[in-house]
């Protein structure tokens, strides 16, 4: 199992993870709780962002053993291994053993390939048919706040729908766009993209697509309803 990296998406994931935990710093109490995040990846978006906050504490988990291994090497790197610690396994086995939706926020990066099945280049980055499966499961977990990337061909109007029938409102977001990759811009892929849009479950154009991070929060004290905004921002 391989470890997937992108600066330019990783850039935006932590300005964006950032950007939101300090903005809404005292209704998610991130300070007194932590955070936990699925899927490390590298850590090296996160790891720039509890070196910025230093108060913030993160407890990170991930299924791929080289991710792992590459993850604490760059945290170790940026001396934060104190505040953000990376464990192998499953997110929603191992978060939940070690008290899971007591902690009040949860960020991630999942992955959102869209495809018919797991075939593809990179199998770890498969989000299921529509490409939204991980923000889904994510989002029934019980998580009072969640920060998660929302890419456009990926079924947002689904994601958008399904967390205000769980009750989550989109409190705020930032938006940016990517030029397809090698895993978006595999045949099988694209070709599984446009049928997807042609359905209305997204929107790309021919080699690009938007990508959001977006603050989902069941929070009353927490204002704000952007759904319908973030929808507008990820129409290519």
């Amino acid at each position: 199992m391989s470890c997937f990296s992108s600066a330019d998406e990783s850039a935006h994931y932590g300005f964006s993870v950032c950007m939101l935990l300090e903005q809404y710093r005292q209704q998610l109490a991130w300070a007194d709780g932590g955070v936990v995040e699925l899927g490390t990846g590298d850590a090296s978006a996160i790891a720039d962002v509890v070196r910025a906050l230093p108060d913030l504490r993160v407890r990170s988990y991930d299924i791929s053993a080289p991710s792992v291994e590459r993850a604490r090497r760059n945290i170790a790197e940026r001396g934060v291994a104190d505040r953000y610690t990376v464990e192998l396994g499953d997110f929603f086995d191992s978060a939940d053993a070690a008290g899971g939706p007591a902690v009040g926020t949860v960020i991630a990066n999942p992955p959102y390939i869209p495809a018919p099945d797991r075939d593809i280049l990179m199998p770890e980055l498969w989000g299921g048919v529509h490409g939204n499966d991980l923000v889904l499961q994510l989002l029934k977990a019980g998580y009072p706040n969640v920060i998660c990337a929302v890419a456009s061909y990926s079924d947002p109007v689904g994601t958008v729908l399904t967390a205000g029938d769980l009750g989550y409102r989109v409190a705020n977001f930032l938006a940016m766009g990517l030029d397809y990759g090698p895993y978006s811009g595999e045949p099988k892929v694209r070709e599984h993209i446009r049928r997807l849009c042609a359905e209305g479950r997204g929107w790309a154009g021919d080699d690009e697509y938007m990508v959001a991070v977006a603050l989902f929060t069941q929070d009353p004290d927490i204002p704000g309803d952007r759904g319908t905004q973030l929808l507008k921002a990820l129409q290519v």
